[in-house]
């Protein structure tokens, strides 16, 4: 268990540096599926089935696709793609690879002062319910009306 643990954690990383690193958008969001089902696994083998399920049915189902639709609605052409490259020149990622290695300073500093407890706990559809619609649920109506945001503008920049 522990062997796939680690295999997915890999694949999550590589395939989310390959989204980063991917100039086909098509490509990117392939890579980001993979990147989110190794997610759902990870998810799965820390005790956490419900996200797990929900990681591979709502993101990389549902909203991936949806980017996909997005995507095939805009219809960007080589003229988009290479103006693009030229607005991102090796200078624009300085300032956000230099935010990038402070969080990750800032992760490994505070992983270094917890104690994990590698028993994993179960974690039931209801607890993640009570919790969701619960303390959260402000939170959860902004996340559906700022997706409902995205896609009505991107049904406006299509509609051209």
């Amino acid at each position: 268990m522990i062997v796939l643990f680690y295999l997915a954690a890999g694949i999550a990383l590589i395939s989310t540096i390959c989204v980063i690193l991917q100039s086909n958008i098509v490509h990117a969001l392939i890579y980001l599926i993979l990147s989110l089902l190794a997610v759902a696994i990870i998810f799965f083998l820390l005790g956490a089935p419900f996200a797990a399920v929900l990681e591979a049915i709502v993101y990389a189902g549902a909203i991936m696709v949806l980017f996909l639709f997005v995507i095939m609605m805009l219809n960007m052409g080589q003229h988009s793609v290479d103006q693009e490259k030229s607005w991102a020149g090796p200078r624009v990622f300085i300032v956000p690879a230099l935010m990038a290695t402070i969080l990750l300073a800032q992760f490994l500093n505070v992983l270094s002062d917890y104690s994990f407890d590698l028993v994993p706990t179960e974690i039931g559809v209801m607890q993640v319910s009570s919790l969701l619609f619960g303390p959260y649920v402000l939170a959860v109506e902004l996340a559906s009306i700022l997706l409902l945001a995205g896609l009505v503008s991107a049904y406006h920049l299509a509609k051209k």
